[in-house]
């Protein structure tokens, strides 16, 4: 299994950034596995984000990005997605996609005027 990151970086507050996250070699299809997005900011534990099953209809969020980060995904094209709004410094860490038990690489965002 293999998950690879990308759309991190720098960005002011108040702006927005999509994550996306691809996979690859899964064992079954990707539909079936459920996904994650968490983060790690220097210093800190590795925190989940927000989560969407397998089917897409279901999604949880950490209380600190309710209703600034949307996940979402497309099953034909194996990738997740994490949309994030309003984004502040303290959203900055490392991002990292995660399901059937793999990490990707992770990748930086960066919140800072």
């Amino acid at each position: 299994v293999q998950l690879v990151e990308s759309g991190g970086g720098l960005v002011q507050p108040g702006g927005s950034l999509r994550l996306s996250c691809t996979a690859s070699r899964f064992t079954f299809s990707f539909s079936s596995y459920v996904m994650s997005w968490y983060r790690q900011a220097p210093g800190k534990e590795r925190e989940l984000v927000a989560v969407i099953r397998s089917a897409g209809s279901t999604t949880n969020y950490a209380d600190s990005v309710k209703g600034r980060f949307i996940i979402s995904r497309d099953n034909a094209k194996k990738t997740v997605y994490l949309q994030m709004n309003s984004l502040q410094p303290e959203d900055t860490a490392v991002y990292y996609c995660s399901g059937a038990g793999a990490w990707g690489q992770g990748t930086q965002v960066t919140v800072s005027s």
